[in-house]
């Protein structure tokens, strides 16, 4: 009786001792979907962060009407260098025909 007792107890540990080496197994299964899942989640929290810090850059952009001064400098820009060049070409020209 003693030794069925005996073995009983140590088939019963042997049991549970089997079951817990399984739970640990699925667990880390879980925990390896669970990990490219949090990889795939924090990845995708930065982009959108990203994102909107971007949206959030060209809108403060748009406010400071920097595409009306871009255009008003181009313009101003371009007067000037027209100017200088017709100015450069007329004396190029003397440069080469002088007059007598």
């Amino acid at each position: 009786m003693n030794k069925l007792l005996v073995v009983t107890v140590l088939v019963a540990l042997l049991a549970l001792s089997a079951e817990s080496f399984r739970v640990p197994r699925e667990a880390q299964e879980e925990q390896q979907q669970g990990t490219l899942t949090t990889i795939a989640d924090k990845v995708r929290g930065l982009y959108e962060s990203t994102v909107s810090t971007a949206s959030g850059y060209l809108e403060s952009v748009k406010g400071l009407k920097l595409e009306e001064k871009a255009k008003n400098l181009y313009t101003d820009t371009s007067a000037v260098v027209s100017t200088y060049g017709g100015i450069l070409h007329d004396q190029i020209y003397h440069l080469f025909y002088p007059q007598q």
